[in-house]
């Protein structure tokens, strides 16, 4: 036996001269390294097969933060967003105007300064009396009523399980389309349509979590992190809060 050994020893000792002697810049067939070896093995799955492991990664994920554009409605929103199952916050910014959203439970809470309330949103107000509610509404947590319209609108930026699943789909014909790194971690990229269907960089190392998404037809672009980092929800204390009553001027 002892023979077989050394020949298979120096079988693989003339394989890992061979490819040392590849310094000139050409790279000889069979010497290019896996770039799926170390990995969590998505690498080598069906592009089909890696967008299903990469929803079912975000889906049971405790929490997520997502940052980045999204383009709804010809308008464009500039998020920052921490979520979890039971709630979310973070800002939102379009047309110049930003404003924070809190969701503990089923309380949502809005909180701008009072030109965001008086011009409802980037809508024309309705005279003086608009002026004087936004002045008391500037710079506290406003709390949403579930039967006002912008309730669903605003909730939207704060559910976990919708947000996702309204982000995390792509266009077209699937396929894999090469390795890639973001923020310092290995992942591959699955496009649809080559790209107009979108572009979903996933993991490589440790959950096939998406980590940066480019939405089909230029509707944004998006960067994932903080996967299942766990953050404290509260409402506001009473001091800090306006109920508003009904329906917001926003509406």
């Amino acid at each position: 036996m002892t023979p077989i050994r050394q020949g298979r020893n120096r079988s693989a000792a003339l394989a890992s001269a061979i490819c040392a002697l590849a310094v000139t810049g050409t790279v000889l067939t069979g010497c290019a390294e896996d770039p799926n070896e170390g990995t969590n093995g998505v690498g080598r799955l069906p592009a089909g097969k890696i967008q299903a492991k990469t929803r079912t990664a975000a889906e049971s994920a405790g929490a997520v933060r997502v940052h980045g554009n999204v383009v709804s409605g010809g308008r464009t929103y500039a998020l920052d967003m921490r979520l979890k199952d039971d709630g979310g916050e973070g800002s939102v910014t379009t047309k110049g105007t930003t404003f924070q959203l809190l969701r503990v439970g089923e309380q949502l809470f809005v909180k701008a300064d009072a030109e965001f309330w008086s011009h409802g949103d980037g809508q024309d107000g309705e005279g003086e009396g608009d002026a004087a509610a936004a002045s008391k509404l500037g710079g506290k947590f406003v709390k949403v009523p579930q039967g006002d319209p912008s309730y669903k609108q605003f909730s939207g930026f704060t559910d976990k399980g919708v947000l996702l699943d309204g982000l995390l789909t792509l266009h077209g014909t699937l396929a894999a389309e090469g390795h890639d790194e973001q923020a310092g971690i290995r992942t591959i990229r699955i496009t649809g349509d080559k790209g107009s269907g979108g572009t979903l960089e996933v993991s490589l190392e440790g959950k096939p979590y998406p980590l940066r998404l480019e939405r089909a037809g230029g509707a944004g672009t998006l960067t994932f992190s903080a996967w299942g980092q766990d953050f404290a929800l509260r409402e506001p204390e009473r001091n800090e809060t306006v109920d508003y009553g009904k329906q917001l001027p926003t509406s």
